[in-house]
């Protein structure tokens, strides 16, 4: 015979789970979420022409809803599904069995809030100084590198295709409405390793010391990484070593670092009737060693993280929705760091 649940069960059942390593708590423990309403704030500036209606949620839960989007790669739909179901989801957002939970059309809203107002870079910016601060400091050098992010494919005629790569819009999108909104004319296909790909690509500088992300930039997928490079560099590493893979190689970019006072670690590479020697070779694989440490970064992101496959259209959403994965896998990364 079943028993109406109390508000004990709910605190039992949260402590057991908690028992048991419950990544949320680790991740709520260690971040200072309200240390974000400030820039948060933003989004409730605009005037309410009235008092009518709910009122707003509160703008941190918003936030931490966000970040639980980005942690498991939720659709909006499933997301609130999630925070109705589960008592760690719950727990996270400070919210009980009888509070209410923001619908989907809320999360959407104040997502594409966020990326009108431009307020994930700002948010990524305040939390690397929060690094620095409590003593994360960017050290050993940095490690430069890129991963492709899918997004929804888009299946166009060829005249299509081709406006788009002229960077124009076909008019058939705008003529119809319902079309139009599926269409991303933004995003751009690339070859990897003999695969089509079609997206954008996340470019960031990770530090060697620690594994978080000290910068990032995101374009279409179609962009070389080492137009992207110059945007990576960061000047508050307390080591000027940068390495990159060899697609980074070039004069311009050897010279820019010289330039600019930081050591070139990038990989060599042979040429057309001239093979790469031996000492080069070896020193690809000494640099290799540190090097390595970015590709955790993307795994951690791609396996653990909900995975890389975009859930939006368009340059400027991508954008806030990548910018806000990394700021979610630094949350995560200083999570660990400081449970160690």
């Amino acid at each position: 015979m079943s028993s109406q649940a109390g508000f004990f069960d709910f605190e039992n059942r949260l402590e057991q789970l908690d028992a048991h390593g419950n990544p949320l708590r680790v991740l709520v423990d260690a971040i200072e979420f309200e240390a974000f309403r400030p820039t948060l704030d933003a989004v409730r500036d605009k005037v309410r022409k009235s008092n009518a209606g709910r009122k707003a949620y509160d703008v941190v839960l918003m936030f931490k809803m966000l970040v639980l989007q980005s942690l498991y790669n939720l659709a909006d739909g499933q997301l609130e599904y999630q925070v109705r179901d589960r008592i760690s989801f719950m727990a996270f957002l400070g919210l009980g069995p009888g509070d209410d939970v923001p619908d989907e059309k809320t999360v959407w809203l104040f997502r594409e809030q966020l990326t009108q107002l431009g307020l994930i870079e700002p948010l990524f910016a305040q939390f690397d100084a929060d690094l620095a601060w409590a003593g994360f400091v960017a050290g050993k050098g940095s490690i430069v590198d890129a991963s492709i992010v899918e997004a929804p494919r888009q299946r166009n005629t060829r005249e299509e295709n081709a406006r788009i790569k002229e960077g124009e819009r076909p008019a058939c999108f705008d003529e119809n409405p319902s079309k139009g909104r599926q269409k991303d004319t933004d995003a751009r296909w690339v070859t990897k390793n003999k695969k089509r790909h079609f997206g954008y690509k996340n470019h960031i500088n990770v530090d060697a010391k620690h594994k978080l992300i000290r910068q990032y930039t995101v374009t279409d997928a179609a962009t070389h990484d080492s137009q992207a490079f110059n945007d990576l560099l960061d000047e508050d590493n307390t080591n000027k070593d940068v390495y990159a893979d060899s697609a980074y190689r070039s004069a311009a970019i050897s010279a820019r670092l010289r330039e600019q006072g930081y050591r070139d670690r990038i990989h060599r590479k042979g040429y057309r009737g001239h093979a790469i020697k031996e000492r080069d070779k070896q020193a690809n694989k000494n640099k290799s060693k540190i090097r390595a440490r970015v590709e955790h970064v993307f795994g951690r992101q791609a396996q653990s993280l909900g995975g890389t496959l975009l859930r939006c259209i368009g340059l400027v959403r991508a954008r806030a929705r990548i910018g806000l994965r990394n700021l979610v896998y630094n949350f995560d990364r200083y999570a660990r760091l400081v449970a160690t």
